[in-house]
């Protein structure tokens, strides 16, 4: 064995003493009604992001299946070639229009539209406020960017203001998740924009699990605490959670969009996404905002889940998006009771650290349109039969 290899081999065996090692489990069908087939067996899926249950509608294959006759499979080139379609130029007017803003920008996925962001607008002489809890594409943009980074405590506007009033600094970003993507809970966006609006900061909001999702039209985060354009200049959201499909968008103002194209090399220096996926995705949007039932039963589903929870004196956080985690502390318990749920038909993943901070494993469940009331029942009947207990409720 090469000396090199010999080193990461005891690494890897240090995680899986520690039960952090993370394994993957091959899915081999998707099936209707949030079903999955794995390892020769039907599971109902309660750990994915298809928020909306869009992922598996016939319609968006069928726009998919009519750009691939029309486009092909691949866009062949980056958008500054020749890689930016009409399939792609009308989804980013969709998503301007959807969102309220001057302009859309696509990106292949969340993680380069986050990198991308903050390598075109901060730089070393600029501040980077942020929640300690935001997602690693976040925090690591913020540290690639070569700017100044101080993270905050989490879903705190005094902590951020604080942060904000030391030093001296070019521009300065106060930088957030709209709806976190371990705890579930959303951001206090008013009172941010409010410290950002006192500092001349840029409010920077990562809604990828808010989009589609949260806000009585589902547009999001932004949307359900009444904010504008001018109060968040840069809107970050993903395609492949509620819409279902793939991809991501940056949306905000001409000049914002403009300096994206110039410099954000994540942007410039990539093949653009699939064409009949742009096709499929604008299909997506489509039934995603016209179909308000399946928001309407999340929530149902959300209120029945907590109700069982409680019932059963689970430690959750304080949750209203589809994002309900039971807090069991260490790594361990939460392993033993993702495997428990396995053998009994449902998948549920355990997050361990460094997903989340050490002491908060969890099971980290989610809901989808795609789950029937009676769905929820049997997972709170499976759970009932186990020992799920871990630390105090924080919420």
């Amino acid at each position: 064995m090469r000396a090199s290899d010999a080193g990461l081999t005891t690494e890897l065996a240090d995680l899986e003493a520690r039960q952090l090692y993370r394994s993957r489990r091959v899915v081999s069908r998707r099936e209707a009604g949030a079903r999955v087939e794995l390892d020769g067996r039907t599971l109902l899926n309660f750990c994915s992001n298809d928020y909306l249950g869009l992922a598996g509608d016939q319609r968006i294959g069928e726009a998919m299946k009519a750009g691939v006759d029309r486009w092909g499979t691949g866009a062949t080139a980056a958008h500054l070639v020749t890689g930016h379609t009409a399939a792609h130029h009308a989804l980013e007017e969709d998503l301007a229009r959807v969102t309220g803003r001057d302009r859309a920008l696509l990106f292949s996925t969340g993680y380069m539209a986050n990198l991308g962001v903050f390598a075109a607008l901060a730089g070393r002489r600029d501040l980077i406020v942020e929640d300690r809890l935001n997602h690693a594409s976040l925090l690591d943009a913020a540290r690639l960017s070569g700017a100044r980074v101080r993270r905050f405590r989490h879903a705190d506007p005094a902590a951020a203001d604080a942060r904000l009033s030391t030093g001296t600094h070019g521009r300065s970003f106060v930088v957030t998740d709209g709806v976190f993507s371990m705890d579930g809970d959303v951001a206090p966006l008013g009172e941010l924009s409010t410290v950002s609006s006192r500092h001349g900061a840029w409010l920077v909001v990562d809604d990828a699990h808010g989009f589609g999702v949260i806000g009585s039209d589902g547009t999001g985060s932004l949307s359900q605490a009444g904010l504008s354009q001018s109060d968040v200049p840069v809107l970050i959201a993903t395609l492949g959670k509620a819409i279902g499909t793939f991809g991501a968008f940056v949306a905000g103002s001409e000049a914002v969009i403009e300096t994206l194209i110039q410099r954000a090399r994540t942007y410039i220096y990539t093949t653009a996404p699939p064409p009949a996926v742009a096709e499929a995705t604008r299909r997506a949007l489509g039934i995603a905002f016209a179909e308000t039932w399946r928001r309407d039963r999340l929530v149902t589903l959300i209120k029945r889940l907590r109700r069982g929870a409680e019932r059963l004196g689970l430690a959750m956080t304080d949750s209203r998006s589809p994002i309900q985690p039971i807090l069991l502390g260490e790594p361990g318990p939460a392993l033993r009771a993702s495997e428990a749920l396995f053998e009994k038909g449902f998948w549920v993943t355990a997050i361990r650290p460094p997903t989340v901070p050490e002491g908060s494993a969890r099971l980290r469940i989610t809901l989808s349109a795609a789950h029937e009331e009676h769905d929820v029942d049997r997972l709170v009947d499976a759970l009932a039969d186990m020992d799920v207990t871990g630390p105090q409720s924080d919420g």
